[in-house]
């Protein structure tokens, strides 16, 4: 199952397990606890590898709809020997894979302190124990509250856990004695929680971060907001998160992303028909999103009686005698996105320059300045060769002019193709109020956080607080298809539905990667994808393309853009 929720999303999916299907809620605590157990005894066969602080997913098979990856093979396909042959898993971005399971907790002779609190996230790790302390773990549990305060199904495990004998002690505060353990695990709060830590709670989390041993968090890490990815002071910084059932949406936003480490997502018995039937509208961008959701095809098959007609003709106008590569790389990133004729339009004082810069491109004169430069009269000239094209891309290096925002609103207004914007575009529609503009064809917007931040009237710092959330309503709210970039960049359309790219990589950082994603969404759009299928695609093929550009560098940091148009 691929969809990402909130916490009110989960506690109506768990009350609809345990009431309308009759799943006793002790069982699905069982599950949890014992996939928690599980990966604890993997991550302690894996000892020795370091901390990952990229953060990163795995996927358990229980949670791979049949038929959607190989056994052992990455998102991407690729298996477990090709990741080998590159010197292991990504370095970066949101990592994900199918992993052999797990299997049964495996004997072992490692001490491992739970961390519980009063709920069922402490109830999940009280299960948790008693299995690691049948496969022969030592554990023992630490209280951060009086045991007696427990209640429902965590109450029944605290019972069992001391019938069996389980060492426990209940945390007076100040500093702990961690001396022998091999690890912790953090079943403090879970999902229900919100606001910071408090009191015993607050000083148990900062003694566990402060013991440096490697925290499995039950769930998401405590601190962590469960929705936005914040993280509040303090949070668990944990080696790896066991998320229960479905992911949460602020493990997929920074910080909270690297507060989780490597990410297992692990089923506990809730039927993927019931999450269905909520009807979920987020999900995180994998082949069989992108096929059974969007209906896209990820191998790009072709006709074989195709020919370029069949594949459409983008128009970029892009570029500005300061800034003339942005335009060359938007131009170039539409036709290696399999559009079949690209035009690139830029001022007429630039073109000679270009003539001999990608020999596939179709050049087109604007007029402009004779600085070089874009005038709100070149708007007559796009109009007309939009007239004959499919798609208009508009905004990398085209600077800022006398008359731009008019010169944008005529686009918007007259041009009857789909449109997307970028860059420069979008510092110009920040600077009106472009609500009552009419539009009757797809937009897309693509941008970073910065611009997000002067469209939407915020500051940045707010786009990143809750990145999913904004995206989805700023789209919902100006009727466009929204690609709000960055680590796991969120893809919104108009009608609530949102997707979370899985893929990239750090390296992707660069100037101009952003102008080949924008000509890759046109590019898409040319080929007669909708808006919301152009954009969620050429995220996930713009960040596939960014991973194969690093493996074949020796520092991926020396990536640039023009590195993903030739890794497509």
């Amino acid at each position: 199952m691929y969809p990402i929720v909130t916490a009110a999303e989960m506690r109506e999916l768990d009350r609809a397990a345990t009431e309308e299907l009759g799943i006793p809620a002790i069982v699905l605590m069982e599950n949890a606890g014992r996939a928690i157990a599980e990966e604890i005894a993997a991550l302690s066969r894996r000892c020795g590898q370091g901390r990952n602080p990229e953060g990163g997913l795995a996927v358990s098979p229980g949670e791979r709809p049949s038929g959607c990856f190989a056994e052992g093979s990455d998102a991407q396909g690729r298996t477990d020997a090709d990741r080998a042959a590159k010197g292991g898993a990504r370095s970066g971005g949101l990592t994900i894979r199918t992993e052999a399971a797990p299997g049964p907790v495996q004997p072992g002779a490692e001490y491992w302190i739970v961390l519980v609190g009063k709920g069922n996230n402490g109830g999940d790790g009280l299960v948790a124990a008693r299995h690691l302390r049948e496969a022969g773990f030592s554990v023992s549990l630490l209280y951060a509250a009086p045991p007696e305060s427990l209640t429902g199904e965590a109450a029944v495990q605290r019972d069992i856990a001391a019938a069996l004998g389980v060492p426990a002690a209940v945390y007076r505060g100040g500093g702990y004695d961690f001396t022998g353990c091999a690890g912790l695990v953090d079943a403090l709060l879970g999902t229900g929680s919100s606001g910071a830590p408090r009191g015993l709670f607050a000083e148990l989390i900062a003694a566990a971060n402060a013991s440096g041993l490697p925290i499995v968090a039950a769930d998401i890490p405590s601190g962590l907001n469960a929705d936005t990815g914040e993280t509040h002071d303090p949070c668990i910084q944990a080696e790896v998160t066991v998320c229960l059932a479905l992911l949460k949406r602020g493990l997929l936003q920074y910080p909270g992303s690297g507060a989780a480490g490597r990410v297992a997502l692990r089923s506990i018995g809730i039927p993927a028909d019931l999450a269905l039937k909520q009807g979920l509208s987020v999900h995180w961008l994998a082949p069989a999103v992108l096929e059974r959701r969007l209906g896209v095809d990820p191998g790009r098959r072709r006709a074989a009686d195709g020919h370029k007609g069949t594949y459409g003709h983008v128009l970029v106008a892009a570029g500005s005698l300061p800034m003339s590569g942005a335009g060359l790389l938007c131009a170039r990133a539409a036709l290696r996105a399999g559009c079949g004729l690209v035009t690139w339009a830029l001022p007429g004082r630039v073109l000679p320059s270009a003539v001999l810069a990608a020999p596939e491109l179709m050049l087109a004169d604007a007029g402009g300045s004779e600085a070089g430069e874009w005038t709100a009269e070149s708007a007559d000239r796009l109009l007309e060769l939009a007239g004959t094209r499919d798609v208009l891309a508009v905004g990398p290096g085209i600077g800022r002019f006398p008359g731009g925002a008019q010169w944008l609103r005529r686009l918007w207004e007259e041009a009857d193709v789909p449109l997307v914007v970028d860059a420069d575009a979008l510092n110009l529609l920040a600077e009106v109020s472009y609500a009552g503009w009419r539009r009757t064809r797809p937009v897309v917007l693509t941008p970073h956080p910065g611009e997000m931040a002067r469209l939407a009237g915020i500051h940045t710092a707010e786009v990143q607080r809750d990145r999913i959330g904004l995206a989805i309503r700023y789209a919902a709210e100006h009727g466009v298809t929204l690609v709000l970039k960055g680590a796991h960049t969120v893809i919104a359309a108009p009608d609530g539905r949102a997707f979370v790219n899985t893929t990239g990589h750090p390296g992707m950082a660069t100037g101009g990667a952003g102008d080949v994603l924008t000509g890759m969404i046109a590019g898409l759009l040319a080929q007669g994808l909708d808006g919301i299928q152009a954009a969620a695609f050429a995220v996930y093929l713009h960040g596939q393309a960014g991973e194969r550009a690093a493996g074949r560098r020796h520092d991926p940091s020396s990536i640039v853009a023009s590195d993903l148009i030739e890794a497509l």
